[in-house]
């Protein structure tokens, strides 16, 4: 594997066994966490399913009075905050077993469907499985780029790519519809490489699950409201609009900002449990910001400890943060985190940058360019598989 950087003394060296001490600290650490689940985990999340519910009735209830503007604003508000933790910090918690241990009907990860077009069992395909097992494996993780975006350089480069940016931002816009199409895989339909049967299956349950929510969203309730339908019509896309872009910019900051990893399949091939462990820390990055940022952001603010236990209760994941840190420093790998306009900056700069022909910044027009979207080396670490040693090169 290439190094992108090294130190001064040159790319850091962790064996084999160094891995694996690491993997075993980390099994440690999980197993704490498992043996303090309690009710003070059971309280958080019913507080959040109260607060959940509060802010959908307030936002649907101030719908009533919307041809006021202040209200109709606090209506949009109650109702996006309503969506976003439903979705972030409910839905995809409870979809990745993290209350299962509850054994409530009502948080069963195979019985829960949330508030978005997705339905639930193509989203568990597709993010439980396919991305957190494959994490940024290039042909493995279909979350690099979504299909659709040039988000890392190994991805190649084509004229269409030079609506990077174009492509991104009506993702950012439609979001749930884009997190809905993933599992269909549209690229590999086009090619031909999925059964008729199967895309069938799919598009049935998507058509159900879509034309539930838009019937709900964009039919039921504004009709409820009588003469204020377009009112809370434009409401309630609104509110839609405002937590696909929160959920899409807290995602993408976790996955793509400058330093995140990706690899091959010949890389991971074999993969031990340790290195395992060091791809989910490599190829992912933090938020910093207050409890209640970390609230709404679902804790992936946290997604390096998410990508290390997504089946661990998502409010343990800022106790643990400091003990991952330390492992991080101790085996002289990243911790990858930073404020939410650095983040998102890096993301967008290399969205930018990475529709531009790779050509252009091995010429002399790359000088022209804004900083941002030079092509300057990215700090950050690869790890290198050999018999005897992993290389790291930071």
């Amino acid at each position: 594997m290439t190094i992108l950087t090294e130190t001064k003394d040159g790319p850091l060296v962790l064996s084999p066994d160094q891995i694996e001490e690491l993997g075993k600290a980390l099994d440690e650490l999980r197993a704490r966490v498992v043996a303090d689940l309690g009710e003070r985990d059971r309280e958080y999340i019913y507080s959040i399913i109260k607060a959940q519910r509060g802010f959908e009735i307030a936002g649907r209830g101030l719908m009533y009075l919307g041809f006021l503007p202040p209200v109709w604003l606090a209506a949009v508000a109650a109702l996006s905050v309503s969506k976003i933790l439903d979705n972030m910090e409910i839905g995809h918690n409870v979809m990745h077993g993290q209350y299962d241990w509850m054994r409530e009907p009502d948080l069963n990860s195979r019985e829960f469907e949330w508030d978005t077009v997705c339905p639930a069992d193509q989203w568990r395909h597709s993010h439980n499985y396919m991305h957190h097992t494959f994490t940024n494996i290039h042909g493995k993780d279909r979350d690099i780029g979504y299909g659709i975006l040039r988000i890392d350089e190994a991805q190649e480069w084509n004229l269409l790519r030079l609506g990077n940016p174009i492509y991104a931002f009506a993702l950012m816009m439609l979001f749930e519809w884009g997190v809905m199409a993933h599992d269909l895989e549209v690229e590999n339909v086009v090619r031909g490489k999925r059964s008729g049967d199967e895309v069938k299956r799919l598009l049935k349950a998507q058509w159900r699950k879509a034309g539930r929510q838009v019937l709900k969203d964009y039919v039921i309730f504004p009709a409820l409201s009588g003469p204020l339908f377009l009112s809370t019509l434009a409401g309630n896309v609104t509110a839609n609009l405002v937590r696909n872009v929160w959920a899409y910019s807290i995602i993408f900051c976790g996955h793509f900002p400058a330093g995140v990893q990706t690899f091959t399949e010949e890389e991971t091939a074999e993969e031990t449990r340790g290195e395992w462990y060091v791809r989910q820390m490599l190829g992912s990055a933090n938020i910093s910001g207050s409890r209640l940022f970390h609230i709404m952001s679902g804790n992936l603010s946290h997604q390096i400890e998410h990508h290390l236990f997504p089946d661990l209760p998502a409010n343990r994941y800022p106790e643990i943060a400091p003990e991952v840190r330390e492992l991080c420093a101790k085996y002289g790998l990243p911790y990858n985190t930073g404020p939410f306009g650095k983040q998102i900056g890096s993301v967008w700069s290399k969205i930018c940058k990475l529709a531009l022909p790779p050509a252009l910044f091995r010429s002399r027009f790359a000088e022209l360019l804004p900083a941002a979207l030079r092509m300057d080396p990215t700090p950050g670490v690869i790890v290198m598989r050999q018999r005897k040693a992993t290389e790291v090169g930071v």
